[in-house]
């Protein structure tokens, strides 16, 4: 089953958070939605699921949908798990109980979501007794367990730590894989679009400013805000670099160059005065002002210039992006 929308618009005092003309997740598709906090990802979710007042059109199949038709349709895992005072097993099937299957079948169905999430050992555990990670592993198994046709992940990955987030990203792909249904992943990291999803659209502002496959929208950014979003945070305006456009790089792209070093070949050469060293663990962010606004660098090579100093970093042509207005 298919969700989209048409002239979706959610406002509160007038204002409006999210204006989205068009949005389309074709069923056994996985869509990401990312952008920066505030942008309205998660409003966007819960408008598409009847979660939130808005005004416009949600589709299923390309129909007008109704709330009921919704409920039946759409499963929703949440950034803050909510568990039930429960076993961990009841948890997991809680959402077939609530459509009206009796508690042995709802377990039966439910179990190997959880084994698939890799939790089944803790079945009978109480839930309250969980750690973050668990508790969102068997949230997203209760989701599963419903057979939707719909899913809708809100954040479900924020709050976990690094380890825990990469296990659960590779079993949630895995799950994925056996369930047809259209997915809305919202994220503010690129990365899990990475990870989980063929089309990726930039939410920017309320607005959708980019949207296309994955490994293309993340990689070629459409503007400055989008380039921001998605790390490309070194802007070089024609100011700059003598080109006819704004160029965009990573700082881990961008690196220093000793005051009587060559230029790289097949590289852009730019200047400025060194503001700032920033310690990043291994590695350090050079925080530089050229003539025309802020640049920075992440480097792991000794760095032996000073703040006040002027430096040149240099980045390879095959790194930098031409970003539109």
């Amino acid at each position: 089953m298919s969700i989209g929308c048409r002239e979706l618009r959610v406002t509160v005092d007038g204002r409006a958070l999210v204006t989205v003309p068009a949005l389309d997740i074709a069923d056994g598709e996985t869509l990401a939605v990312l952008g920066p906090n505030g942008a309205g990802k998660s409003t966007l979710l819960r408008a598409l699921g009847h979660l939130t007042h808005a005004s416009g059109t949600v589709l299923l199949d390309g129909q007008p949908a109704t709330t009921t038709a919704l409920r039946h349709a759409v499963a929703a895992v949440l950034q803050r798990p909510v568990l039930q005072r429960a076993s961990v097993l009841d948890n997991a099937a809680a959402g077939l109980r609530l459509r009206g299957m009796g508690r042995s079948e709802a377990r039966r169905r439910a179990e190997p979501w959880l084994d698939a999430l890799g939790v089944a050992h803790l079945a009978e555990r109480h839930a309250r007794t969980l750690s973050g990670g668990e508790a969102q592993r068997v949230a997203i198994a209760r989701a599963l367990a419903v057979a939707p046709r719909v899913l809708l992940l809100d954040e479900p990955f924020s709050g976990l730590d690094a380890t825990t987030r990469t296990d659960l990203l590779a079993d949630l792909r895995a799950a994925l894989d056996r369930l047809s249904a259209a997915v809305l992943l919202v994220t503010h990291d690129r990365e899990e679009a990475h990870a989980l999803a063929q089309r990726t659209a930039l939410l920017v502002s309320g607005e959708i400013r980019q949207i296309g496959k994955t490994d293309s929208v993340l990689d070629a950014p459409a503007d400055p805000d989008c380039a921001n979003l998605l790390g490309f945070t070194t802007h070089l305006p024609p100011a700059l670099t003598g080109r006819d456009v704004l160029l965009v790089a990573r700082p881990e792209r961008c690196t220093p160059l000793g005051d009587d070093a060559p230029a790289p070949p097949d590289s852009l050469v730019f200047e400025g005065v060194l503001r700032r060293v920033v310690p990043l663990g291994g590695a350090v962010r050079l925080d530089v002002d050229t003539a025309t606004g802020p640049a920075a660098a992440v480097t792991t090579a000794d760095v032996t210039s000073t703040p006040g100093s002027r430096i040149r970093l240099a980045v390879g042509f095959t790194h930098l992006r031409a970003c539109g207005p």
